[in-house]
């Protein structure tokens, strides 16, 4: 087994995909209508990992939960092997970094903050 696909709760689709396929650099996988207001949209960082599905919020509690999925902890992890061309890039583009680069056991690592206030681990692993 492995893990295919992760929810990313977002306010709208065509921002969430401007964000992350722009700022990010991520690949558009899917984006399928299930109904006038639902789409189904994929995104990727990348091949042979997991994806992650954008979902408009539906409702109150829904909308509350964007950027803050998991109560203010790093949710996600992105891999890169080239962290100082990819830092730069996102620097360039937009991208919140909430700290320096710092050395870890398992790699290179820096906290950024996604367009919608989700917190994310750029590392570049150990070799």
């Amino acid at each position: 087994m492995q893990l295919a696909t992760v929810t990313i709760v977002v306010p709208d689709y065509d921002e969430a995909i401007a964000h992350y396929c722009g700022a990010l650099g991520f690949s558009l996988v899917e984006d399928t209508p299930l109904s006038a207001t639902k789409r189904w949209v994929v995104v990727a960082p990348g091949e042979g990992g997991a994806h992650i599905l954008l979902a408009k919020a539906d409702g109150a509690s829904q909308r509350a939960r964007v950027g803050d999925q998991t109560g203010g902890r790093v949710a996600f992890f992105l891999t890169t092997d080239d962290f100082a061309a990819t830092h730069q890039k996102f620097s360039e583009a937009g991208i919140a970094f909430l700290e320096a680069a710092r050395e870890e056991p398992y790699g290179r690592v820096a906290k950024f903050r996604d367009a919608f206030g989700n917190l994310w681990d750029l590392i570049e692993p150990s070799r």
